[in-house]
């Protein structure tokens, strides 16, 4: 017998008993199936239940994705009137060739169409957002 002292299994675990039985050891044999031999987490000490989620409107769900995508649009505009003012700089420097002539219309004009609706939109939205708070419009 590999095991020798008076502990004995039982249906819920080891009953604890005889020599050895105040040293706190846990048996040298592998846990039963489904217990790992860890004792489970209780947890934070008793934490408040978690209050519901406000309702979620639509409208300030659909503001906030409008936000965004004007926010994405003016940096893609500004950032092709940026590229368009640096290869301005670089075409004088190389003597304007006429690819790069059409490289900095083409910044411009896609610039000027994607930043065109994202300054309206956004503004649009900011005071909308504005005015549902309560606070002045100043637009």
């Amino acid at each position: 017998m590999r095991f020798m002292s008076s502990r004995s299994p039982t249906r819920s675990g080891w009953r604890r008993g005889g020599v050895g039985a105040s040293s706190g050891r846990r048996p040298t044999g592998r846990p039963r199936l489904g217990q790992s031999g860890r004792v489970p987490d209780p947890g934070p000490p008793s934490e408040p239940a978690p209050e519901p989620a406000p309702a979620v409107d639509p409208v300030v769900v659909r503001r906030t994705a409008i936000l965004r995508w004007c926010d994405l649009g003016q940096r893609f505009g500004y950032l092709c009137f940026g590229g368009a003012v640096l290869l301005f700089v670089v075409g004088f420097v190389v003597q304007f060739p006429a690819w790069l002539v059409d490289v900095i219309i083409g910044l411009m004009v896609v610039g000027s169409i994607v930043l065109l609706p994202a300054i309206i939109l956004g503004y649009a939205a900011k005071a909308a957002d504005k005015e549902e708070r309560g606070e002045p419009s100043r637009y």
